[in-house]
């Protein structure tokens, strides 16, 4: 039996390898077993990484953009449910619920999602330990590394078809490599990666061209206040003039006119010297539509409406209707949020006991103000359903049908007593009699 298959089989646990045991063997008999890092792993992702990085520290759009879904996304808290018919029901809490709400010592919930939202965006995965001391604690992505197993193919288990995650190695540059079993580290990665089982991707990836033009844009600008603040000049000078004579005026123009702080003072010119306008100022270049159009972007690949983050593309024209911003609003909310929450719950429920088997630990979303209209909303939708069933009840179904037919908008398990109203009944027309079960009828 191979190694992996030794580690996999907990049939024979005599015979298998504890995953701390398989540390000091994947070298084992001079094979070296696959692993597969995270997005930081690698030496080309550890450019794509270090940019991420980089741009988050430095580039507004992309910090803007992370910090406009940590804001929202920080804000749930978690429950257990119960899911009936494919919808969660009640929920409720237990102490297990604890360690989310204090992770560490003066961290809350909220913190512990900042810290997920900020490594998934930049690294495109998030790792959070559970220790035996029940706190939490963040791993740096880019010294984890994922181990996976096969029963088919012990010799390639991320090209088996039942490869899956045996464990985590957490191993920092200069410290002690540490080797933690599945259920200790909760795995959080949002977006997949195409081409990684179990790995995520981050949303600053795709966008690395938009990052770099839109700081090519600051660095014009830049640029732009510290060589002129005016459009660019070319001097023509008279044949006469020779180039020691050139290299004194060039000093001379470069100590008064260079700088934002010099701009708009008089040129003056000696004789032989003759300026021509040859650049563009910044509304030639339809500068601000440009750098716009590539904040959109930006935001589009992040999940953000423009209008949310304060873009300047998305705080013009009907953009700013209360229509479109609802509409928008709503968008970030149903889609990316809810998206990033229920894969939260998910990702932190394997390090969790559950209070039993048939409950998943779920995200509750009654104090964020955010989704307060979207709570209005379902007000109003569980008011017009109301009405619907008291009027199928009214018509003679079963209460019980009226109420499974609107819950799941499916009209064919509505069930009739039989009974009709007065309204449907013909002039001098008996009711039918109901059967109340004592024997006359």
């Amino acid at each position: 039996m191979k190694l992996w298959q030794r580690l996999l089989a907990p049939q024979e646990p005599t015979r298998s390898l504890s995953l701390s045991d398989w540390a000091d063997y994947f070298s084992f008999g001079g094979n070296t077993y696959p692993l597969l890092q995270t997005t930081m792993g690698t030496v080309d992702e550890e450019k794509i990484a270090a940019t991420a990085n980089a741009a988050y520290r430095s580039n507004g759009i992309v910090f803007a953009l992370v910090m406009a879904r940590l804001q929202v996304f920080s804000q749930a808290r978690f429950q257990w449910t119960r899911f009936v018919g494919g919808s969660p029901s009640d929920l409720f809490g237990s102490a297990e619920l604890d360690v989310l709400e204090r992770p560490w010592p003066g961290g809350t919930t909220g913190d512990l999602l900042a810290r997920m939202e900020v490594d998934a965006s930049l690294a495109g995965n998030a790792f959070i330990r559970r220790t035996r001391r029940d706190r939490l604690n963040r791993l740096r992505p880019d010294w984890v590394t994922i181990v996976l197993g096969s029963n088919e193919d012990a010799d390639h288990p991320s090209e088996a078809g039942d490869v899956e995650v045996v464990g985590y190695i957490y191993q920092p540059p200069s410290g002690r490599m540490v080797v933690l079993e599945r259920h200790e580290v909760a795995h959080y990665a949002p977006v997949p990666d195409p081409d990684n089982n179990f790995l995520g991707q981050s949303w600053i990836t795709p966008a690395m061209g938009d990052v770099a033009a839109d700081d090519a844009s600051t660095a014009h600008k830049r640029a732009f206040f510290q060589n002129a603040a005016t459009p660019n000049l070319a001097i023509k000078f008279d044949p006469s003039v020779t180039k020691e004579q050139v290299r004194e005026f060039k000093q001379i123009i470069d100590d008064t006119h260079t700088g934002a702080w010099n701009a708009y003072k008089t040129l003056y010119l000696g004789g032989g010297a003759d300026p021509m306008v040859i650049g563009k100022d910044f509304r030639e270049l339809d500068f601000a539509v440009t750098q716009g159009k590539g904040e959109s972007r930006l935001a589009a690949d992040a999940g953000v409406p423009p209008s949310w983050v304060g873009f300047s593309e998305g705080l013009q024209g009907s953009a700013l209707n209360a229509g479109n911003f609802t509409a928008a609003r709503r968008r970030f909310g149903d889609g990316t949020m809810r998206h990033l929450w229920a894969n939260a719950a998910a990702s932190l429920e394997p390090i969790l006991a559950k209070p039993d088997s048939g409950v998943s630990l779920w995200y509750s979303t009654e104090a964020i103000p955010f989704l307060h209209e979207d709570a209005k909303d379902a007000s109003e939708i569980q008011n017009q359903q109301a009405q619907t069933i008291a009027l199928l009840v009214r018509d003679g179904f079963t209460a019980e049908s009226a109420i499974a037919a609107v819950q799941n908008s499916d009209w064919s398990l509505l069930q009739h007593t039989g009974l009709l109203s007065v309204q449907m009944q013909a002039p001098g027309e008996q009711p039918p009699a109901s059967n109340t079960g004592d024997g006359h009828g």
